[in-house]
C-alpha cells in the first residue's frame, strides 16, 4: 500500500455539532484539512477471487514463510524499504510548542504528504502519547520492523538528541531528526552558494548562530564538518563557551568544537565583525548589531513567522538575506532536504544516515542553483523538480562510499 495525496472528505460531511457554522465555511485552512490530508491506496488490484487468493490467503502464506526463512526478503516483498515512520510526541510543534500528540497530527500528515510529493517516499504519521525518553525509544524500537526509516519530528530539546542517538544505536535503519539535520543541510547549501556568490570559501567565514536548541546544534556541527572558519553559538544567556558553568551536557559538547576565537558575552558582542548570522531562536536582533557585522555579510534569519532580523533591515547591511518564510526570496525550507535524503538512503537500504551523507545532500542542493546564482537565489525552490533527484543520487552515492549501503 502507498500513501496517496488525497483529501477523502465528503462535501456533505459537516463534521460539527449544533447549528453553528463549521470552521471550514470561512477558513480555507480548515476546509483543506477536513477529513485529513492523506489516505491509503492499494498498489495491486483485487478484481476477482484469483487476485484475492494471491494478495491474501493462501498466496500470502508463501511470502510470509519465505521471509521467515530469509528475513532480508522483507525488503523485496513488502513496503518496508519504501516507507518511513514520522514520529512525534507533540512537544515542540512548529512555533506552537507543547500542544500534545493529537494536535500535532495535522503537521505529521503534512510531513507525510511532503515525503510523497517531493521524494516519492511513503510515510505514516505516528503521534505518541508519551514524552519519557525511555518510553519513546522503546515504542519506536518495537514499531521499527514495519518501516525502512524513522523521521523524528517536533520533539523538544534536549530530549531529541538522546532519543535520536539511542535509536541509531538500537536500530539498523536510518534515523533522522529533521528539525536538526534537515535545517542544517539546507542552511549549509545556502551558505555555500552565498560564499560562492561573493567570491569566498566557507573556510574564510566566521558565523554566529542564535539558538542552541535542536537546529542550532545541528547547524553548528555540519558547518564545522564542512570546514567553516569559525562558528559561535549563543543561547538566552549569551555565547556558549567553555568558561560557563551553567551548560547542559549537549552545550558542553557544543562548546568543545565551536568558538575557536574564545568569544564571551552576548550575541551582539559575537556579531561584531562576523560574516554570517544564522537565526533559529526567535527573538529580535537589534539593527545596530546587524550593522556591526563585516562588510558583505550574510543574514539567515529563519524564525517563523517573525524573522530575528526583518529582511528590510537585513538588506541595508547584508549581501545575502535568507529567511524561513515563503514570501521572501531564499527560503530555508527543510522540504528541500528530507525527502531526497530518505529516498537516497532507502534506495541503497542504508543502515544509517551519516554526516557525509548530509554534507553530500547539501552540496547537491547547492549545485542545483548552478549558473543562476544571484543574491536573491542562493537556494532553489521546493518546486524545482531537479532538487529531489539530485539529493537522492548524492545521498545514495555517499552511503555507498561510506560503507553503510546494503544494496
Amino acid at each position: 500500500m502507498a500513501a496517496e495525496i488525497v483529501n477523502p472528505r465528503s462535501d456533505s460531511d459537516t463534521g460539527h455539532d449544533g447549528g453553528a457554522e463549521p470552521l471550514d465555511s470561512f477558513d480555507p485552512a480548515f476546509a483543506l484539512h477536513r477529513g485529513g490530508k492523506m489516505a491509503v491506496q492499494a498498489t495491486v488490484p483485487i478484481r476477482d477471487k484469483d487476485d484475492l487468493s494471491l494478495a491474501y490467503t493462501p498466496g500470502v502464506a508463501k511470502v510470509c514463510s519465505a521471509i521467515a526463512e530469509q528475513p532480508d526478503l522483507v525488503h523485496d516483498y513488502t513496503w518496508k524499504s519504501s516507507v518511513v515512520a514520522v514520529v512525534t510526541d507533540g512537544t515542540a510543534v512548529l512555533g506552537l510548542g507543547d500542544i500534545g500528540p493529537e494536535a500535532s497530527l495535522p503537521v505529521m500528515e503534512g510531513k507525510a504528504i511532503l515525503f510523497k510529493q517531493f521524494g516519492g517516499v511513503d510515510a505514516v504519521p505516528i503521534a505518541l502519547a508519551c514524552t519519557d525518553v525511555d518510553e519513546i525509544v522503546e515504542t519506536v524500537v518495537r514499531l521499527a520492523p514495519s518501516f525502512g526509516g524513522v523521521n523524528l519530528e517536533d520533539i523538544s530539546a534536549p530530549r531529541c538528541f538522546e532519543i535520536e542517538k539511542r535509536l541509531q544505536d538500537a536500530l539498523d535503519i536510518p534515523i533522522f531528526h529533521d528539525d536538526q539535520h534537515g535545517t542544517a543541510v539546507v542552511t549549509l547549501a545556502a551558505l555555500r552558494n552565498a560564499a560562492r556568490l561573493t567570491g569566498r570559501g566557507i573556510g574564510e567565514l566566521r558565523a554566529v548562530i542564535s539558538g542552541a536548541g535542536a537546529a542550532g546544534v545541528a547547524i553548528a556541527k555540519i558547518l564545522v564538518d564542512a570546514g567553516i572558519g569559525d562558528v559561535a553559538v549563543a543561547d538566552r544567556k549569551g555565547v556558549v563557551s567553555a568558561d560557563r558553568d551553567d551548560l547542559t551536557p549537549v552545550k558542553r559538547e557544543l562548546a568543545g568544537f565551536t568558538n575557536k576565537a574564545g568569544i564571551t558575552g552576548s550575541l551582539e558582542t559575537a556579531l561584531e565583525g562576523a560574516d554570517v548570522f544564522i537565526g533559529v531562536s526567535g527573538g529580535t536582533v537589534p539593527e545596530e548589531a546587524v550593522a556591526s557585522m563585516a562588510e558583505g555579510a550574510f543574514v539567515f534569519a529563519m524564525a517563523n513567522p517573525n524573522p530575528e532580523v526583518h529582511p528590510d533591515v537585513a538588506h541595508k547591511y547584508a549581501a545575502v538575506v535568507a529567511t524561513g518564510r515563503s514570501d521572501f526570496p531564499n527560503q530555508i525550507n527543510n522540504v528541500l532536504a528530507f525527502p531526497g535524503i530518505f529516498a537516497g538512503a532507502l534506495q541503497v537500504r542504508a543502515s544509517r544516515i551519516t554526516e557525509g551523507m548530509k554534507i553530500a545532500a547539501a552540496e547537491a542542493l547547492a549545485a542545483v542553483v548552478g549558473d543562476e546564482l544571484a543574491a536573491d537565489y542562493v537556494i532553489p525552490s521546493p518546486f524545482d523538480e531537479r532538487v529531489a533527484p539530485a539529493v537522492t543520487a548524492a545521498v545514495a552515492a555517499a552511503a555507498r562510499a561510506e560503507g553503510v549501503a546494503r544494496r
